[in-house]
């Protein structure tokens, strides 16, 4: 924590301040996409996409979850999708899963998470339809099958938001999977065949 604190006190030194680009953000955000993603320390979306700021509205969860729409109760998750179409006017969202995914590891397990019940209750979500991709995917500590198998099905989700169809209809908006190897920096992108390709820079 110190060396963070220490960083974060230097902030301003390692940054131009002084361009104006800090001050024109001041004035509101214009980001170009909507990027879902796993609260996992070692997926940085600004890194993976060198994005500047600004440029990316950021929604991070455990296993980068979608709840259905409809749910009953307060949802971040939909919170951030409605201001993030409504409000922002994003024309992109991405939902991009990763390997060695901790909540993934914890569905294909079937850990005891009764000790954790709020995530146990979280994971509840996303364990229906990934059903068959648990029985059948192998015991591979990187997880591709499912956490790619997740990111299709949390594609699925966000269609069930009323804004999000509307969009899509209307030709405004787009959707993106997307699967980020932590071990290799290599980031696969769903095909409209439904498998997922690394793609030559």
């Amino acid at each position: 924590m110190k060396a963070l604190l220490e960083r974060a006190r230097a902030f301003r030194t390692r940054v131009d301040f002084d361009s104006g680009e800090f001050r024109k953000l001041a004035e509101g955000q214009y980001p170009e996409a909507l990027f879902i993603t796993c609260s996992d320390s070692r997926v940085i979306p600004a890194m993976i996409t060198a994005a500047r700021p600004g440029e990316i509205f950021e929604l991070r969860n455990a296993g980068n979850i979608v709840p259905p729409y409809g749910r009953p109760g307060a949802s971040g998750e939909a919170a951030t999708i409605e201001y993030a179409l409504e409000v922002l006017g994003v024309q992109d969202i991405v939902v991009c899963g990763h390997s060695h995914c901790g909540a993934m590891g914890a569905l294909k397990s079937g850990d005891d998470l009764s000790v954790l019940p709020g995530v146990d209750a979280w994971l509840r979500i996303a364990r229906p339809e990934l059903t068959s991709v648990l029985r059948t995917a192998p015991d591979d500590p990187s997880l591709p099958e499912v956490s790619q198998g997740n990111v299709v099905n949390q594609l699925a989700a966000l269609r069930s938001y009323p804004v999000v169809r509307q969009r899509l209809d209307s030709g405004r908006l787009r959707l993106h999977g997307w699967y980020y190897e932590v071990d290799t920096g290599f980031v696969y992108e769903l095909g409209d065949d439904g498998d997922f390709r690394v793609h030559a820079a």
